[in-house]
């Protein structure tokens, strides 16, 4: 197989070696991935700047391309300029920190994979329910679990898949769950803080805060020690509210 690996935490992040490693093993690997830290940034794509490329070596080894962007873009660009032949997958991660509910909106991680079920190459999200955690292994074992039954079943063309692992030892964990995704929300709290000049500036942050309709969902099961797969389709019509508007009159 020829896989497409990028993420959100930037080219010298420890889950993206881990998993360039860990894919390495059943197939070839160009690694494309944003120059620095893009957490957060959401499906967002770059339009009015130029994209930078910066190929990246490793004990000599050409590791892969460093991009001043976006994953989004980082994917888009992959496939049009740099890989010679689009990939047969691509893999985003692993993530540094949980990607469920209604935290995919705003991942970059899982806009890649989005990004590559766009331009229609079957596509994974990885990440790994810790922020501190170094170790990306377990992970990646499961990660390639994933991945191996995608391939040998084939995907729908709109579905990507997105991958959480709970931060515990591989014998603490008890399965993959294959589950819907969470309506739950993050909680946001922001710092109020005073720079030298006296002027106020804000740090935000929170946690996710559990809603009662989510106790079948990635997130609970998640929380339980599961490995969660959720496929993740992006129509965002209110299909029921919408043959209701149809009876509204606007003359």
């Amino acid at each position: 197989m020829k896989f497409l690996l990028t993420n959100d935490d930037g080219i010298e992040a420890e889950g993206l070696k881990t998993m360039a490693k860990a894919l390495s093993e059943i197939g070839d690997v160009t690694v494309v991935a944003p120059e620095t830290e893009m957490s957060a940034v959401g499906h967002s794509i770059t339009i009015a700047d130029p994209l930078r490329v910066r190929r990246v070596f490793r004990h000599k080894t050409l590791f892969g391309t460093a991009v001043n962007g976006t994953p989004a873009d980082c994917v888009k660009i992959a496939i049009k300029a740099i890989m010679k032949q689009p990939p047969d997958m691509v893999i985003s991660g692993i993530n540094h920190g949980q990607n469920v509910a209604t935290n995919i909106i705003y991942s970059g991680t899982v806009s890649a994979a989005t990004e590559g079920m766009i331009l229609g190459i079957p596509s994974v999200a990885i990440s790994l329910s810790s922020f501190v955690s170094k170790d990306f292994s377990v992970a990646a074992d499961y990660g390639l679990r994933v991945i191996r039954k995608a391939h040998s079943h084939g995907m729908p063309a709109d579905t990507l898949l997105n991958v959480n692992v709970p931060t515990v030892p591989s014998n603490e964990i008890k399965g993959i769950k294959i589950c819907r995704n969470g309506v739950s929300k993050f909680k946001e709290v922001f710092e109020r803080r005073v720079d030298p000049r006296q002027n106020d500036y804000y740090w935000q942050g929170g946690q996710m805060e559990m809603s009662g309709k989510d106790d079948d969902a990635d997130i609970y099961w998640l929380q339980k020690n599961w490995v969660t797969v959720t496929p993740i389709r992006f129509d965002l019509t209110d299909h029921d509210f919408l043959q209701r508007m149809k009876e509204w009159s606007f003359k």
